[in-house]
């Protein structure tokens, strides 16, 4: 650590001290993605499987990892190039492309988390290819990619009451609804959570269940409900998403906490 700081010393007085910090603290990310597409590469999907995030292998089988390998040409990949990389806390990012076999080069985002000190990948993200309709963008996502919604909005907003902030809450929710309300006017509309010291971060263990079928109505918004099968009581939840790019973004939350009868 000495040795790090007397480099640090000397590379601030040439101004690229912020640059070194960022790569010295999200080297873990890379690492992670690069031991994840080489084992990929040489075939050992097990392996590859082994570094994802317990959220992801809950919304997605082993069968079903392989086959969106295969769907969206990830099988074939040959090395990959990380342009943007962030860390904050213990999640992550990764922007960058992966080149296959063949030359081509496809667009990738990957979200990652830390579990027991080790980056796991929580959510892989392709841009999809050819000409985007409206119709397409609109398409209700699948059954796994809902399940992966629900649970990643449930794990910020319970981090969110943890903390006692709704800033970061925030700053992922959908840019509409950026504009409509403040951190501050989240945490004083979920005060109620914040004040009775509620730990949320055990509903990773559990699976959402849904109530109804999920469908994105005629404004484009999608909405989930259903609850998760806690005892005593049982959270309730209802999620509204939009698109932004291709991402689905929240527009409207809703938690109950209710005593089974």
């Amino acid at each position: 650590m000495r040795t790090l700081l007397k480099i640090l010393a000397v590379l601030a007085s040439l101004g690229i001290v912020a640059l070194v910090l960022a790569v010295y603290f999200t080297s873990g990310l890379s690492d992670t993605a690069d031991s994840f597409f080489k084992a990929i590469r040489s075939k050992k999907y097990q392996e590859a499987y082994s570094f994802l995030s317990s959220d992801f292998k809950a919304s997605a089988s082993y069968d079903d990892f392989v086959a969106f390998l295969n769907r969206n040409a990830l099988l074939t990949y040959r090395d990959a190039s990380w342009s943007s990389r962030s860390a904050s806390g213990n999640k992550g990012e990764l922007d960058g492309t992966i080149t296959t076999e063949t030359g081509g080069t496809i667009p990738l985002k990957l979200s990652l988390v830390k579990e027991d000190g080790a980056w796991k990948i929580y959510a892989i993200q392709k841009v999809k290819s050819g000409i985007l309709s409206d119709e397409s963008l609109g398409m209700t996502p699948s059954g796994p990619e809902q399940v992966a919604l629900v649970r990643r909005s449930m794990r910020m907003f319970a981090e969110a009451v943890m903390a006692k902030d709704f800033s970061d809450f925030h700053r992922h929710v959908s840019q509409l609804w950026q504009r409509q309300i403040t951190a501050e006017q989240f945490n004083h509309v979920f005060k109620g959570f914040i004040d009775a010291d509620l730990d949320l971060l055990f509903l990773d263990n559990h699976m959402p269940v849904f109530e109804e079928s999920p469908e994105v109505d005629q404004n484009g918004v999608l909405t989930i409900k259903g609850y998760y099968p806690t005892k005593p009581s049982r959270v309730i939840f209802e999620y509204g998403y939009i698109r932004e790019g291709t991402d689905w973004k929240l527009i409207k939350t809703n938690i109950n906490i209710k005593p089974i009868e």
